[in-house]
Order: structure tokens, then C-alpha cells, then sequence
């Protein structure tokens, strides 16, 4: 049957679901092991969430399955596209993915550490920025002791890079 011929009333409600974080076309999803621990405890929850929906009303039943099991097909994509990378497969010398880096801003001379992480793990209030932002792509291959200029729309801010280390 045509859906022109199905009342208003039981025409299925399209869910709003809440985008992944960005992560560009062709671009590795890599994670940290604990991003990747992170991504699966979530997928957890979700079928959690999904088995304890409890609804009288069938059409909300149906809304929130339906929101539930987009947001699974996301983060199952994300997923299974993911490649964990661990500390030991990086270079301690030089910052890679899942570095700490200990930065001094050179004008202010203020001592700011980030950690370079996945894009579902990247969290700015916790010290860990996405290996796509601009401050992660200046970091990359550097050591310690270089400098590096992070152009930013108010003006550049330089950075010393004051230590290095892996977890």
C-alpha cells in the first residue's frame, strides 16, 4: 500500500539523531585503547537502554526503538571502522597519536598538557583534543624542545614544547 493511503496518525515518526563526532571521509578512525573500551561500553548501554524500553503506547515504543537502534548503527559503524593504536607502536620521542605533550604558551608562559585521542574520545575540558584538530596537526611529528605556531582567528599562539610522554 501506498503510504498516501496510511492516516496521518500511523505514519511512522522520524527520529532526530544526534550526529558522531566529526571524522572525515577516508580519514582512519584511530582510538586509544580506552577510547576503544569507551566506544563499547557505550554500545552496551544502548542495548541496555533498548531491552528496558517500557512503554504502554505502542507508537512511542516504536520512536524510541527506532532512536535507540540509529544511534547503534553509528556508533557500530564507528566501531567497526576503528583501528586502536597503542603507545608502544609510537616513537616516545616524537608526539604521534596518544601522546601527552606539555606545552608552554610563549607569550604568557603558562604550562597547558593535552593528549592527542580519537575524535569520540576528544573532550577540550578533560586535556584531550582529536588527532584532526588544528592544535594536533601542529603537534604531530614534532619533538621536544621545538616550537610550533597554532593560527588561530584572534592571532598565532606559539607553543614550546616542553615534554612528551605515553601511557
Amino acid at each position: 500500500m501506498s503510504r498516501g493511503f496510511v492516516k496521518e496518525d500511523d505514519q511512522e515518526e522520524t527520529p532526530m539523531v544526534p550526529q558522531r563526532a566529526y571524522l572525515p571521509d577516508g580519514v582512519p578512525n584511530f582510538v586509544t585503547r580506552t577510547g576503544m573500551d569507551e566506544l563499547l561500553e557505550e554500545r552496551k548501554m544502548l542495548i541496555s537502554e533498548k531491552d528496558k524500553i517500557d512503554s504502554t503506547d505502542e507508537n512511542e515504543r516504536r520512536i524510541a526503538l527506532n532512536l535507540i537502534n540509529a544511534r547503534l548503527q553509528l556508533l557500530n559503524d564507528r566501531i567497526a571502522g576503528a583501528k586502536v593504536i597503542t603507545s608502544d607502536e609510537q616513537p616516545h620521542d616524537e608526539i604521534r597519536f596518544g601522546a601527552s605533550v606539555t606545552l608552554k604558551e610563549e607569550a604568557s608562559g603558562k604550562f597547558h598538557t593535552y593528549r592527542i585521542v580519537g575524535v569520540d574520545e576528544a573532550d577540550i575540558s578533560k586535556g584531550k583534543v582529536s588527532f584532526i584538530s588544528p592544535l594536533a596537526r601542529v603537534l604531530i611529528n614534532k619533538k621536544k624542545g621545538d616550537k610550533v605556531v597554532l593560527k588561530q582567528p584572534k592571532g598565532n599562539t606559539v607553543f614550546e614544547i616542553m615534554g612528551i610522554t605515553y601511557i
